[in-house]
């Protein structure tokens, strides 16, 4: 939870700063789009099967696409990042610490990059130590299935800090980069400040594969 409310925070800042009309790195979408996923994620849960379950995202993208039109205007775009903004219903699993951070915390910093370096001048942030500690943790519990279609061994590598092998394989590649940048590359971001350490053909293939959800 220390780390949650703060990212979500930091999050609706960046979208206010944007406006409803803004470029992301989520394609297809706009800053009013973005802000229309994170609020029916978690004011309409339901949706968000819509992600993952093929048959069922036809009725996600339409929720998205109506309430993101219905925030057109600057007006009711800050009354929808607002909202997002308030959290969840009292009644929501997300209120559940464990549940928030496990759902929240990679989300809330993969989508405020997704604005930050949807632009044509962007830097990283300087996170703070245990905010990327926190990050890595969690990339740490999913980087097998975010790298699930990559046909390779994948060993995620911090400089000067800790590694994890994602995935065995007889060929490996090493991704090496802050964790927040690690995090980027394994939600299939091409902005990703990370470097790699393998044969080459073999980084070619990564670099082509699909990455993340």
């Amino acid at each position: 939870m220390r780390y949650v409310t703060p990212s979500r925070e930091v999050l609706a800042e960046t979208l206010l700063a944007a406006g409803p009309d803004a470029p992301t790195l989520c394609e297809g979408w706009q800053t009013r789009d973005l802000a229309a996923h994170l609020y029916l994620r978690e004011h309409r849960p339901a949706l968000g099967f819509g992600m993952v379950i093929r048959k069922l995202a036809p009725a996600t993208e339409r929720a998205t696409r109506e309430t993101a039109e219905r925030a057109a205007s600057p007006a009711a775009y800050e009354a929808l990042v607002n909202r997002f903004l308030a959290g969840p219903p009292a009644l929501s699993p997300m209120r559940i610490g464990a549940i928030d951070r496990s759902a929240n915390l990679i989300e809330y910093f993969v989508h405020t990059e997704d604005v930050r370096r949807a632009t044509t001048r962007w830097a990283p942030r300087a996170l703070d130590v245990e905010y990327a500690n926190a990050l890595w943790e969690e990339l740490v519990k999913r980087a097998a299935y975010l790298y699930r279609g990559v046909d390779l061994g994948i060993v995620l590598v911090c400089p000067d800090g800790p590694r994890h092998v994602a995935k065995r394989a007889p060929v490996s590649v090493a991704i090496v980069g802050d964790p927040g940048e690690l995090l980027l590359h394994a939600h299939g971001r091409a902005q990703a400040l990370v470097t790699y350490e393998g044969q080459p053909d073999a980084v070619a293939l990564l670099q082509s594969a699909d990455v993340g959800i």
